[in-house]
């Protein structure tokens, strides 16, 4: 798998994404290890969020998994096949979450911290 991807480039893209990880994100740490899958949202007019009471619906259109050990950001997954993602749950219950990105800088984020989501997504992809 091409591993040449900038994690913090990838969380900072101004499309929609949902963040999916085993803990905190604190990528500016030395021994720090952690799982994160970012969800993309497929933009799509009428999506939640709008004025529109919240009508329409979070479709993704590419799911992303990295594993990080030691400042170590491996991309472990990737894909946008539908196929595979309709597999994956989506976190509903996602809300803002404060990361730190690998210079230091805040950034937030839609997320949730999930152990038992991580566990069920690393079952998809192996």
């Amino acid at each position: 798998m091409d591993n040449n991807y900038n994690l913090d480039e990838v969380i900072k893209l101004p499309k929609r994404k949902l963040v999916v990880s085993l803990n905190d994100i604190t990528l500016d740490k030395k021994n720090h290890k952690n799982i994160i899958f970012l969800l993309m949202v497929e933009e799509s007019f009428g999506s939640a969020g709008g004025r529109g009471g919240g009508s329409g619906n979070r479709k993704i259109d590419k799911i992303m998994g990295f594993n990080i050990d030691n400042n170590k950001k491996d991309l472990i997954f990737q894909t946008e096949d539908q196929n595979i993602i309709e597999n994956f749950d989506i976190p509903y219950s996602a809300v803002a979450m404060d990361i730190t990105l690998q210079s230091g800088q805040q950034f937030v984020v839609q997320g949730i911290v999930d152990q038992e989501m991580i566990k069920s997504y690393m079952k998809n992809i192996e």
